[in-house]
């Protein structure tokens, strides 16, 4: 299902056809750097990370991370969708785009188009997002989208602090 779209790009639910592109992306080194090891090592377990984690926060909350697509060619480019967390009172704002993807204003396109979503479609009048300490890019973009830092919180399981980021829609 297309949920949104821009000049470049297409954001549309995941499917377990998407697995190719989730294996790729969950192991990719900044993937495993600022986000973290998802344990997720074989076509197999890409298609049960869409199922379990993202089709059923679909199916439960109706949004989640989407897939973003370049027109015309459909090509997968990475994922950037709203995700709510139990230990964020409001809805997160995450992305990660493949390498070859980044640096192009992608990431900026998606996630500015998912914001207007969340906020004329779901009525959303406040996004949080959370980025690792070290993950510089990610914060200059946030803030660029009109996010401001609110500090440092603990992230469970573990307690590993990240960057809080806050935006009202």
């Amino acid at each position: 299902m297309n949920v949104t779209e821009t000049d470049r790009l297409t954001l549309r639910w995941l499917t377990v056809e998407d697995a190719g592109m989730i294996l790729e992306l969950l192991n990719d080194p900044d993937w495993l750097r600022y986000i973290g090891d998802r344990g997720v090592k074989t076509l197999e377990d890409a298609q049960g990370y869409i199922l379990t984690g993202t089709v059923d926060m679909y199916n439960r909350l109706g949004f989640g991370l989407y897939l973003a697509e370049r027109k015309p060619d459909g090509e997968p480019m990475g994922l950037c969708g709203l995700v709510k967390r139990d230990f964020l009172e409001d809805v997160d704002l995450g992305f990660a785009f493949l390498p070859a993807f980044r640096t192009q204003g992608y990431a900026r396109e998606a996630a500015a188009a998912v914001m207007e979503y969340a906020r004329d479609t779901l009525g959303l009048r406040r996004l949080v997002a959370i980025t690792s300490l070290d993950n510089e890019r990610s914060g200059r973009l946030l803030e660029k989208l009109g996010f401001r830092s609110e500090g440092n919180i603990p992230v469970p399981p573990g307690g590993k602090e990240a960057r809080l980021f806050v935006a009202d829609l």
